[in-house]
């Protein structure tokens, strides 16, 4: 059994392919690799070359494996439909094209939800007949990434997006077939939520295919929630701080994994601002000294 750690373009601020304040992709892998990692996921398609040759001759000049790559995009918008498909295709050519086995499905952020971030009673929900088309693109996709590409697949709940609380979720993993659809999970969008991420790990360790590791500061989270803070301007105000000093158990989340046998990829996901003046890298190295410390070799 081995927990793998690597990292993700959005530590380095990259949450959109064609937004102009992002690093240089060749930054973000060198970056990465200094900072002690040896994974990374694909980013926003299109933010790292599509072309197999140039992007795997990078990655092997920093000595990383592709881990993974993110289809966020608004599955709850039935308009954009034709945009949610192309990306999903897209990502999955680029991760076969590389040998890497996780595509993570995001419900992006909908101003519909964007208010009541971590405010799970006041949240908004689909009538019967939206919920049931939202899934159905949710499993359409998931079937592309399975069943023509060889991938596992995984949900990933999201602040402001319509799978953000516990309920919606596992809802979500009731009705569509796990055979099809896994979990990856995220530590911090959970706790952002309102909920126990630990607990939910228990109870559903066996249909976690792949984790995101993410921190969230308490006293930040409080303040978001209480101005209904956007979810971009909270991660503007630190509400992703660096792993360990927020109100994750992060021994507890490894005893889990140790305890079922987790064997694969853990991903470190520490969204940040851009137009700041930070390093990303510096906070990457300071997680991985952290997950080194206790016992993420």
């Amino acid at each position: 059994m081995t927990l793998r750690i690597g990292n993700a373009p959005c530590s380095w601020g990259v949450e959109f392919a064609g937004d102009p304040r992002n690093p240089p992709w060749r930054q973000v892998l060198a970056d990465c690799a200094a900072a002690g990692y040896r994974g990374i996921e694909l980013g926003p398609i299109g933010f790292m070359p599509e072309d197999p040759a140039i992007l795997g001759d990078a990655l092997a000049e920093h000595g990383l494996t592709l881990t993974g790559g993110v289809v966020f995009r608004p599955f709850h918008d039935p308009a954009a439909w034709a945009d949610v498909l192309d990306a999903a295709q897209r990502t999955c050519r680029a991760l076969v094209a590389h040998g890497a086995r996780h595509l993570v499905l995001i419900d992006s952020i909908s101003p519909r939800r964007a208010p009541t971030a971590g405010r799970a009673a006041e949240a908004e929900q689909m009538d019967p007949a939206e919920w049931t088309a939202f899934r159905d693109r949710i499993a359409t996709v998931a079937r592309m990434g399975t069943e023509d590409h060889g991938l596992t697949v995984s949900i990933h709940a999201h602040a402001a997006g319509f799978i953000d609380f516990e309920p919606e979720l596992e809802r979500l993993l009731a009705e569509v077939d796990p055979d099809v659809l896994k979990i990856c999970f995220d530590t911090g969008h959970h706790s952002y939520a309102g909920f126990d991420p630990v607990a939910f790990m228990r109870r559903h360790i066996g249909r976690i295919a792949y984790m995101h590791f993410k921190d969230i500061d308490p006293v930040v989270k409080a303040r978001a929630i209480a101005n209904r803070t956007g979810f971009y301007d909270a991660c503007g105000q630190g509400i992703f701080c660096n792993l360990g000093t927020g109100d994750v158990d992060f021994p507890a989340v490894r005893q889990v994994l140790l305890d079922a046998g987790f064997d694969g990829w853990c991903t470190v996901e520490q969204d940040c601002d851009p137009t700041l003046d930070v390093r990303p890298v510096d906070d990457a190295r300071a997680n991985r000294a952290y997950l080194s410390s206790i016992g993420f070799n």
